[in-house]
C-alpha cells in the first residue's frame, strides 16, 4: 500500500468527487514542476531538468475496482547526442494508463476487509490511500518509455570523427588517407634499405683520372 500521502504535493490527487461510483467521470489539466531525485528520465542520457514543467491532462474514471486513471504528460527533454554530444533538446509526450484500487475491495470490487498476507497486496498494484494516489511513479514509468534511448541531434548527424574526433557536421569533408598497416611496415623496410644502398653505391663508386691526379698531387 502507498506510504503515507500528502495531500500539498502537486502529484497526490484526489478521488472524493468520484464519490465510488462506477462510471463516474472528472477530468483534470495541471501544470507540475518535474520531480529531482532521481533523475526523472534516463540517467546519464536524457531525461527532464527537475523543476520544469510538466503539463498533464488526466481522465479519472470510477469503477468497480477503484480509480482508472488515464493521461498524457508533455515535457521538454534534456540530453546529449550519443552521436556528436552536442546538447540537445527534445519534446516528449507520455501516454499511460493506471488503475489505484480501493484497499478494502477484491478483483471484482466487493468489500472486504484486508487480511495479512492477502493475494490482493501485490507489489505491482497501486493503491487508493483515502481516496487520494500519487501520480509521480507512473509518471516516472512514462516519461522514461517516451524518451529515445540513444538520442540524436538530428536524424542524419555524421557524428565525430573516429580518428581525431573532428565534428563530421561541421567538417563534411573531412577525412584521412587509408593506410594499409601491412604495407606500411614494408614500405619503411623498403626506405631503409634504399638508403642504405644509396650509401654503399656513393661510397663505392669509380673516381675519374682527373680527380685521382689531383689527389696523388
Amino acid at each position: 500500500m502507498n506510504a503515507r500521502l500528502d495531500h500539498r504535493n502537486p502529484l497526490v490527487f484526489d478521488t472524493h468527487e468520484l464519490g465510488r461510483r462506477p462510471g463516474a467521470l472528472q477530468r483534470l489539466t495541471r501544470t507540475v514542476d518535474a520531480p529531482g531525485t532521481p533523475v526523472f528520465g534516463i540517467e546519464e542520457v536524457i531525461g527532464v531538468p527537475a523543476g520544469a514543467p510538466v503539463e498533464l491532462e488526466l481522465r479519472l474514471e470510477s469503477v468497480m475496482e477503484g480509480v482508472l486513471v488515464t493521461g498524457t504528460a508533455r515535457a521538454r527533454a534534456e540530453g546529449e547526442c550519443v552521436r556528436c554530444l552536442e546538447p540537445l533538446h527534445q519534446e516528449v509526450v507520455a501516454e499511460f494508463q493506471e488503475m489505484f484500487s480501493y484497499p478494502d475491495a477484491d478483483d471484482r470490487g466487493r468489500s472486504r476487509a484486508a487480511e495479512p498476507g492477502d493475494d490482493a497486496e501485490d507489489e505491482d498494484m497501486l493503491f487508493l490511500e483515502d481516496g487520494m494516489f500519487d501520480l509521480e511513479p507512473v509518471l516516472r514509468d512514462a516519461v522514461v518509455l517516451a524518451l529515445p534511448m540513444q538520442p540524436v541531434c538530428r536524424e542524419d548527424c555524421a557524428g565525430l570523427c573516429p580518428q581525431c574526433g573532428v565534428s563530421l557536421n561541421d567538417d563534411p569533408e573531412h577525412h584521412h588517407d587509408a593506410v594499409d598497416i601491412r604495407w606500411a611496415a614494408l614500405q619503411g623496410l623498403a626506405d631503409s634499405l634504399g638508403t642504405g644502398e644509396k650509401d654503399k653505391m656513393s661510397g663505392d663508386a669509380p673516381r675519374s683520372p682527373r680527380a685521382a691526379e689531383k689527389q696523388e698531387k
